[in-house]
């Protein structure tokens, strides 16, 4: 029943960072309508932020703020440099763009700190004794950000005057420009609430997996952007369904020893399957377009 329960929720927060980090997708996708599939190495550059602020001060608070702060300045950067100018092109440029921001983000960390990967400790939070089960303290933390960071987002765009203007731009930005709404101020917004959530996620995930590498947010953005797709991308309470289920998903096949090789095979295969039965996922909805 331990190992179970301990399963359970070692899922959950593996979940939760899969989560934070698809709301980035979902949000940018949601909105202008793209695929960024940069989003995992800003998660990257958010945890060398991390590593190197710790480094100067210490402090992980202080090295959490500072990789906020540098991963939405990144994030508006890259789209006004290289999203920007591609509003009115094909999908397949803007995908094409994306993917090129990825390897050149990659390669100045390579650069910048090398190809060994660096051991990261951004602090001990203990752990929690829930009877004979005992939890990790980042567990813990990882699970209320992300329900902290989906309430908010939630509440956000449902009630603010910005947030009502994304929803306007989302649903159409045609129309959402002739009522006066800044399309592109818009855009540059969700970027930046897009990067400043991953550099969350990358703390998140260095508390789980403290090793830092280039390559460090390549795999977890590729399984949140399945988990944002399975959940319905686009929408905010799918991408949160999505993670926690391709979290909990993976820390069952993990401790299964037959099935763990096979893991990743599992857990996109079961988009597969999702696809073929609800191809937009579990929370998405249907769209017409006007041909």
């Amino acid at each position: 029943m331990e190992i179970i329960i301990t399963t359970l929720i070692n899922g959950l927060s593996l979940g939760g960072i899969y989560a934070m980090i698809a709301l980035g997708y979902t949000m940018v996708y949601g909105i202008a309508k793209m695929l960024n599939f940069a989003h995992g190495d800003i998660i990257m550059v958010g945890a060398y932020t991390i590593m190197v602020t710790l480094g100067i001060s210490g402090n992980p608070i202080i090295a959490t703020i500072a990789a906020v702060i540098f991963c939405i300045i990144l994030g508006v950067c890259v789209e006004k440099v290289a999203y920007k100018p591609l509003r009115g092109a094909s999908p397949l440029a803007v995908l094409i763009t994306a993917i090129g921001v990825s390897y050149l983000l990659q390669s100045l960390a390579q650069i910048a700190f090398g190809t060994a990967p660096k051991n990261v400790s951004v602090g001990n939070m203990g752990t929690i004794a829930l009877g004979s089960v005992k939890i990790q303290g980042y567990t813990i933390f990882t699970l209320v950000c992300t329900v902290v960071v989906m309430t908010a987002l939630t509440l956000f765009i449902k009630y603010t005057k910005l947030g009502k203007a994304m929803l306007a731009v989302s649903e159409d930005r045609g129309a959402a420009q002739l009522m006066g709404v800044n399309v592109n101020g818009i855009i540059t917004v969700t970027f930046a609430i897009g990067s400043g959530l991953a550099a969350l996620a990358g703390l998140c995930t260095l508390m789980k997996a403290p090793l830092l590498s280039n390559t460090f947010g390549s795999m977890p953005g590729i399984k949140a952007f399945t988990a944002a797709v399975i959940g319905g991308i686009g929408s905010i309470p799918g991408a949160m369904l999505g993670g926690i289920l391709l979290g909990v998903v993976e820390s069952c096949c993990n401790k299964i020893s037959v099935i763990a090789p096979y893991t990743d095979a599992i857990e996109f295969g079961i988009l597969i399957v999702i696809l073929l039965i609800r191809p937009t996922g579990f929370l998405g909805k249907k769209r017409r377009e006007k041909v």
